[in-house]
């Protein structure tokens, strides 16, 4: 079987560069904003942006920032953690969403993982609470929806704050519920390999509770940490023009601030209107995701031990990611890669278990701590390219590569000695 090239110059089936497709839609929005004589930054079109994900959501606020790493960051910053506090986090994710951890004294527990569905394993995490967690952190991982009822149950009659990570989630559903909207903060990304787009990197937070957004508000937009009070003495103060209230001496701290210095985290109007349209788009874009799911599925699943990631039954995959598990230990998922990767299929392995990387074993973290994420990354966890901008031909080339890889992969097994 020959793998005919791409522009990529060397993969027939590219790993995603792009995870949505930007089309004239996307364009005409961007002509609208350029030819108007409105602000290229802080305008309607975020407000727009912010209102329709909020809506779609179902969560109480929805505000953009400059990426989903951006999002965490914030995330982290109103948990308000102090040294001793403990959180729990998830090895099996991008490092985004605990790095903002490594800037505090605190305490990282990571909870093991289910094995079939990646996700934070419910019973382990109820053994890691203490009187000390503050808060727990969790990704919807490849866009697999995580059992929030069961995470909600075990976080909510302790005021522990549960974070999700939804950066994969953008179109799964739960139990007819969204991400971002199924706990206290939700992050999303729109990086460019993301389900929908803001021209390459963006980010939103979904909040609960209104002084968080307040914050966040301040936080991003570079406000001082403060509110104008008029002085009391003046028994009708004259109106003051914004870059007045600074010299009137007249702003008090506010318990609701920023709490620390802000940055500029400001999605520009450009990033913003292509959002908004994408979120059009989100729909057809799952939907292709998951008839590539469903094409490999079939591939995958006619070789015993194979093993499928699936959504639960009462939840929606937006498969971010196509993930499958291979059974035989590392040298059969060693013989596939390497076969796939000859016959013009590009794989990337997502994630490496997070407590075993240097910075967090430099923290004391070792091997055995999440035994199930260890045991899968390094025997059985397999992803294959499953986006829009793939054809239906590369799709069809990519399931005839698997199935060659596979029957070349456990013939191997087959002939290796018992």
């Amino acid at each position: 079987m020959n793998a005919p090239l791409t522009r990529s110059g060397r993969y027939a089936v590219p790993f995603a560069r792009r995870g949505s497709v930007v089309g004239e839609a996307d364009l005409a929005a961007l002509t609208e904003l350029v030819r108007s004589e409105g602000p290229l930054t802080s305008g309607v079109w975020r407000e727009r942006f912010e209102e329709r994900f909020r809506q779609w959501c179902g969560a109480r606020h929805a505000l953009t920032v400059t990426s989903g790493t951006v999002a965490l960051e914030l995330a982290i910053r109103l948990l308000d953690l102090a040294p001793g506090d403990e959180v729990i986090a998830t090895p099996q994710t991008f490092q985004a969403t605990v790095q903002p951890l490594l800037g505090h004294d605190v305490r990282v527990r990571f909870c093991d993982i289910d094995p079939d569905t990646l996700n934070i394993d419910t019973d382990v995490l109820a053994s890691l609470v203490t009187d000390r967690t503050r808060a727990i952190l969790l990704v919807h991982y490849g866009g697999s929806p995580a059992d929030m009822d069961r995470v909600m149950a075990i976080a909510r009659p302790r005021g522990i704050t549960v974070v999700e990570d939804s950066a994969h989630a953008l179109g799964a559903l739960y139990r007819g519920r969204r991400p971002g909207a199924l706990a206290d903060i939700g992050c999303f990304s729109f990086h460019s390999t993301k389900n929908i787009t803001t021209l390459g990197e963006g980010g939103m937070i979904t909040l609960s509770r209104d002084e968080w957004a307040e914050r966040v508000q301040r936080i991003r937009d570079n406000e001082v940490d403060g509110v104008y009070v008029p002085r009391a003495a003046d028994a009708d103060p004259p109106a003051l023009l914004p870059w007045m209230k600074f010299a009137e001496g007249v702003y008090r701290h506010t318990a609701v601030g920023i709490r620390g210095a802000g940055t500029n985290a400001t999605m520009s109007e450009a990033a913003a209107a292509v959002g908004l349209v994408q979120m059009d788009s989100l729909d057809r874009f799952v939907a292709r995701r998951t008839w590539i799911a469903a094409r490999l599925d079939e591939a995958v699943s006619a070789f015993a031990g194979v093993r499928l990631h699936r959504a639960a039954p009462d939840s929606r995959h937006a498969y971010h990611l196509y993930t499958f598990f291979l059974t035989g230990g590392r040298r059969i998922r060693e013989r596939f890669v390497r076969a796939l990767d000859r016959l013009g299929v590009e794989v990337q392995l997502r994630y490496f278990p997070l407590h075993l990387s240097p910075e967090w074993r430099l923290r004391g973290h070792v091997r055995g701590e999440c035994p199930q994420a260890e045991r899968v990354w390094f025997e059985e966890h397999m992803n294959l390219p499953c986006h829009p901008g793939l054809t239906d031909a590369q799709v069809e080339h990519m399931v005839t590569a698997v199935r060659q890889a596979l029957r070349e992969a456990y013939d191997e097994l087959a002939r290796v000695p018992a």
